[in-house]
């Protein structure tokens, strides 16, 4: 924290002479019959938080892996700030920042250990490169003697996080940084890649959180190895292109049978104690359809339903995606997302 009690600032990181921070053409990868990654092409600016948003097996740790050089594609090519992740794998490691989805520093030793010997590692001292770590570091301080074993799950991810900074990157890759930890860890994070962006540091970032996709300046999704669109987080929740209502009722199975079986519906899907509700006609106002529903299922027996139109989130479009990749507005016999707001 700064004097005043805010976040410190952070940088300014200078940017190479490399048009795009990263530029990704067609790459896939294997694993024996299971495919990783199918072709994906991408580009992210420099500068800008770019986000990978899509569940567990999706393809975003072996992405993650390839762009800073610990696997290697088996078609395409990509570059990372003007470098070829193969061909100039030496020289990339030494400009880049890796967080491994799982915490990967050494327990038994200190805060303040981890740190000097990450340092170390890339010939720098934490004391000439505390300035770079400094918006993380004082959260971090008051703790320098204890065990990276014995911190908090918020905690370690910041000290992972320092570690990953302690070198001056030129881009920063955080795979799912924030699974496993609370929600108010989980903002503070998100609040510490902020300041980092005002600093200038390009940083790609996977999660499987829903809500922290509106955190970025672009999105991508990604299911099965495969893109699913890219843009802004306001654009891709636009995109959805069908009206949606949200139901409640206290018999909710029911209820989602029932309305599966209403002529009209396209899909319905449980989200925790509401369930989302498209609909076939694209050419009736959402509050028509909310009272048509409404009636559907009072007449079905559902006295005590509820129903009102809702604003799509990017998981509702990714339900839609998923169903179709060839169709955004596609919302029909799309999977069950098991845990609203997170990607399972």
């Amino acid at each position: 924290m700064s004097a005043h009690g805010g976040p410190a600032k952070a940088g300014p990181y200078e940017r190479g002479p490399y048009e795009k921070a990263i530029r990704a053409e067609a790459m896939s990868k294997a694993f024996g019959p299971t495919v990783a990654l199918d072709k994906v092409s991408f580009d992210v600016e420099n500068g800008e938080l770019f986000g990978f948003i899509g569940p567990d097996g999706g393809g975003k740790t072996t992405l993650f892996r390839i762009l800073v050089s610990l696997l290697v594609p088996d078609g395409g090519r990509a570059t990372v700030i003007g470098m070829d992740v193969v061909r100039d794998f030496r020289a990339l490691r030494e400009r880049v920042g890796y967080m491994a989805g799982r915490f990967s520093l050494y327990p038994d030793l200190s805060v303040e250990e981890n740190l000097t010997f990450f340092a170390s590692v890339f010939g720098t001292t934490v004391e000439r490169e505390y300035e770079q770590i400094k918006p993380i570091y004082t959260q971090l301080e008051p703790f320098k003697d204890r065990r990276a074993a014995a911190l908090s799950g918020g905690m370690k991810q910041k000290l992972a996080l320092c570690c990953a900074l302690v070198h001056r990157p030129d881009i920063l890759f955080l795979d799912e940084p924030t699974t496993g930890v609370d929600a108010v860890s989980r903002r503070e994070f998100w609040d510490l890649l902020g300041v980092l962006k005002e600093g200038g540091l390009t940083t790609v970032v996977s999660t499987p959180y829903m809500d922290e996709a509106t955190r970025c300046d672009r999105i991508a999704l990604i299911d099965r190895g495969r893109l699913l669109g890219i843009d802004t987080p306001a654009r891709i929740t636009g995109s959805f292109g069908r009206p949606l209502v949200g139901v409640r009722t206290t018999d909710r199975y029911r209820a989602l049978l029932a309305l599966r079986r209403y002529q009209h519906a396209a899909s319905v899907f449980p989200f925790g104690d509401v369930m989302h509700y498209t609909d076939l006609r694209t050419n009736v106002a959402p509050g028509d359809i909310a009272n048509d529903v409404k009636t559907y299922l009072v007449d079905s027996g559902f006295n005590d339903a509820s129903v009102e139109p809702l604003t799509p989130t990017v998981e509702d479009v990714f339900i839609a995606r998923t169903a179709n990749p060839e169709s955004p507005s596609a919302a029909l016999g799309a999977p069950r997302m098991p845990n609203p707001g997170r990607m399972a």
